[in-house]
């Protein structure tokens, strides 16, 4: 697995890849966090295509990604992660339309819970999923991060419209 860092204004996001594509994706404190590995290796430059369709999105330059894929879950988180790529950039869906979606409406909370298990944070858009009432619910990176992204693809959206 090789990886590196983007710099964003909420601290760095590490990106990592194995030869199948992008393999995980988080916002992190400092230039050690979790998950890295003993076997991981920072390439700063092997990842340089992936850094720059990252710093673009946060520069508000690129709202969909191009990128390799290669999360891995089960089927039903799996499904889950689709749905959530189908989720227009700028805009949110409730847990329960997200159930709706895959065809299984009873499962909202299965579905918060592979959410909270999204290894492509930001690519695998969670964060544009709320809580039925509109609220701000669950985040690996924390509500902070969430609120954030969602602020930046509003006024991004807005300015692409406008």
């Amino acid at each position: 697995m090789l990886y590196s860092f983007c710099a964003t204004d909420r601290g760095p996001l590490l990106v990592a890849v194995d030869d199948d594509g992008l393999r995980h994706v988080e916002f992190c404190e400092g230039e050690s966090p979790q998950p890295i590995l003993p076997e991981w290796r920072r390439d700063d430059g092997g990842l340089r295509p992936y850094l720059e369709q990252f710093e673009a999105y946060f520069s508000g330059r690129l709202t969909r990604f191009d990128l390799p894929l290669a999360a891995r879950g089960t089927p039903f988180q799996m499904a889950v992660w689709a749905t959530l790529c189908e989720i227009p950039y700028g805009q949110t869906v409730s847990y329960r339309e997200i159930a709706e979606a895959i065809g299984n409406p009873k499962a909202v909370r299965a579905v918060g819970a592979a959410n909270g298990r999204n290894p492509l944070s930001v690519i695998v858009p969670c964060h544009r999923v709320i809580g039925s009432g509109g609220a701000l619910t669950g985040y690996a990176g924390g509500l902070p991060i969430k609120a954030w992204l969602l602020e930046h693809e509003l006024r991004v959206a807005k300015m692409n419209a406008g």
